[in-house]
């Protein structure tokens, strides 16, 4: 492994400090495509591949389904048991990462080109041949079962797990992917089995690739490490109703810091408008010291250390949402100022030097991200996710500097709810005007 993190440093500081990534559309022989950009001046490949639909692929009676099975995938595949697999992927230096969320499981891996062949002939064990051992499913249940336990105790989570309730009622997005004890308990190999069939498939698979790869060899690799999965998967869900509850919801928990998170109807990527919201939000609480809500929440007032919200754009849904923390004394004011600068920013939009600043920031952060073959391979794979153009990187930073102040003031208009803004604290808040509060089971 020491040789594999060698190579990863020597890559990192060989990659330009700018976004020029020259991205080529790559088809298969059997068809599967795929975006590569080819570096060969490091013997180093990194692939990122996607299948959308994730954990939301679970019935809910199976809640936690994918996210077990996805556990699973590199503890035991073909003739190799759990040990064997992390031994032959040490052995070839190779590194392979399984994950998953409610719109997609990813798989991460890197390869040194010499181990290539080798590298992707193990991944595909352990993506087509998962062996689901008796012993692997009662280990790995065990652990999730210990992070569901663990998440009962914590207010972040607990807060997290009623706002998704709230805001997606029966969709999957309204409960926690990991599933419930009751549901992870019962999940049997069969369901581990269906559920592996479900996301595993060829129709919903996006893919990215940077290194030491040609197109060639690309198609040829993706055909023997896909080629013979599903052709098609189970269907993915509807989109989500979201729900803004009225005013604020508080779940009792014994803390002496209570948690709020807020949330709103947000703006999907593929909107024409997106980028003056994305302009808005990075004035208004974008995670800068320099944004209004941590000014005059935490600067100004000393309620907090840190206040923040996003643009939360899924695949099936779209919300903005935030956080902040503060002592059960003062969650009341912190979230009082809140609410006063939603206000204020819905009627006013932002000033030029707001506008100038946001946009300073938003673009000279951009080529930053572009830090290493995998992040940018992950990168090709979200941008074909949302279906961007191909020539997006080239093109992005443009984008947010054709914003203008009046495109952000009819944005904060139109988007930003101050009536539609919902909280879910917990704790034992004191000056909170809420509904009845919520016990937390």
């Amino acid at each position: 492994m020491r040789l594999f993190y060698a190579v990863v440093l020597t890559v990192l500081a060989a990659l330009p400090a700018r976004a020029e990534v020259d991205i080529q559309e790559v088809t298969s022989p059997g068809g599967i495509t795929a975006w590569l950009v080819e570096e060969h001046s490091i013997p180093f490949v990194a692939l990122d591949l996607r299948f959308r639909g994730g954990a939301s692929l679970d019935a809910p009676e199976k809640r936690g389904a994918t996210n077990l099975m996805t556990g699973l995938l590199e503890e035991g595949a073909g003739d190799m048991d759990a040990r064997d697999f992390a031994r032959a992927a040490e052995g070839l230096a190779s590194s392979f990462r399984f994950s998953v969320d409610d719109d997609a499981l990813a798989i991460s891996t890197r390869f040194l080109t010499e181990n290539q062949d080798a590298s992707i002939s193990l991944l595909k064990q352990a993506v087509q041949f998962p062996r689901f051992d008796p012993d692997a499913i009662e280990r790995v249940r065990g652990q999730v079962l210990s992070g569901i336990r663990s998440s009962a105790k914590d207010p972040n989570d607990i807060a997290r797990k009623k706002m998704d309730e709230l805001l997606y009622g029966d969709h999957p997005y309204g409960s926690p992917l990991s599933g419930t004890k009751d549901t992870v308990t019962a999940l049997t190999r069969d369901d581990l089995i269906a559920a592996h069939k479900s996301v595993l498939a060829r129709d919903r698979i996006f893919i990215g690739a940077v290194g030491d790869i040609t197109p060639e060899e690309l198609g040829l690799m993706l055909d023997d490490l896909l080629g013979d999965l599903p052709e098609t998967g189970a269907p993915l869900p509807p989109r989500a109703e979201v729900t803004i509850p009225s005013g604020t919801t508080v779940v009792d928990f014994p803390t002496p810091q209570s948690v709020a998170l807020f949330a709103q109807n947000g703006i999907s990527q593929k909107d024409d408008d997106f980028f003056a919201a994305t302009v808005l939000n990075q004035v208004l609480g974008g995670g800068s010291f320099e944004s209004r809500l941590m000014t005059e929440v935490r600067e100004k007032r000393g309620l907090t250390y840190g206040v923040y919200s996003s643009l939360v754009p899924m695949d099936l849904a779209e919300t903005i949402q935030g956080s902040v923390s503060s002592a059960n004394d003062r969650i009341g004011q912190a979230v009082d100022v809140i609410k006063a600068e939603w206000t204020k920013a819905a009627a006013d939009g932002v000033t030029q030097q707001e506008l100038d600043d946001a946009k300073t920031y938003i673009t000279g952060s951009y080529p930053l991200r572009f830090d290493g073959n995998q992040t940018i391979a992950s990168i090709l794979v979200g941008m074909q996710m949302i279906d961007l153009p191909i020539d997006y990187i080239a093109t992005r930073n443009d984008k947010v500097e054709a914003v203008t102040l009046e495109d952000v003031k009819r944005v904060a208009d139109e988007l930003l709810d101050p009536e539609g803004l919902a909280f879910v604290v917990v704790g034992q808040p004191q000056g909170i005007d809420g509904t009845a509060p919520v016990q937390n089971d």
